[in-house]
């Protein structure tokens, strides 16, 4: 079921810079979280007029800690956040998105096929066998409000090959533990843990992760 055009957000004008030739795909996105999303379950019905600035944006800003035609799988996709803004605003890279919940996987799908984009969607939860045999190496695992840092961690080590890059959307507690959780995430093999502030230009939608590396071997 959709919603009336009217009851979806308008894109704002920052959305043209962050997603360029994409913005169409974007607002379409938009009008499915709107509908799908809030009948689904996926988004609260009182996200819908922030949609853009909480929700997509947020997530679209995690791009600037990706690297170039990086190989991403995105764990706990949900809605598809981070990961569908992050593809729309990073077409270098490629994709995966991970969820278990199977009502989940299904707006995945049927999102990533109104986009036409050539993204994977698998069932899983990231510490499956199953999940790293599907995606294969990865160089960057992104996460937006999954599970504390050390769970998240432990859950995508199998995905976290040598050298390759945790970024997590995180909200200010989060980052206010962080100093006392280092050592703890140290001892599980990760280095170079920092919280870095991106999405500086995008106003209110600017967002903080924490990144993280898996240590060599």
């Amino acid at each position: 079921m959709r919603l009336p055009d009217e009851s979806v957000p308008p894109a704002p004008d920052v959305a043209r810079a962050v997603f360029g030739d994409a913005l169409p795909q974007a607002e379409r996105y938009v009008a499915r979280l709107a509908s799908d999303g809030v009948t689904r379950g996926l988004i609260g019905p009182r996200e819908v007029s922030r949609l853009w600035e909480r929700h997509v944006l947020n997530s679209a800003a995690v791009a600037e800690a990706v690297p170039d035609g990086a190989r991403v799988v995105d764990v706990g996709s949900g809605a598809g956040l981070p990961g569908i803004p992050l593809g729309l605003a990073r077409p270098d890279i490629s994709l995966s998105l991970v969820e278990p919940m199977a009502r989940r996987v299904e707006f995945l799908e049927e999102a990533v096929a109104e986009l036409g984009a050539p993204w994977r969607v698998v069932r899983g939860r990231a510490e499956d066998r199953s999940v790293g045999a599907a995606v294969g190496q990865v160089d960057v695992v992104t996460a937006r409000a999954v599970a504390a840092l050390p769970r998240l961690v432990a859950w995508c080590r199998g995905l976290l090959r040598p050298g390759a890059q945790l970024v997590a959307l995180v909200g200010a507690r989060a980052v206010a533990e962080l100093p006392a959780l280092v050592p703890e995430l140290e001892a599980a093999g990760m280095r170079e843990i920092r919280a870095r502030a991106v999405g500086a230009a995008l106003g209110e939608a600017a967002t903080t992760v924490v990144v993280m590396t898996r240590a060599e071997r």
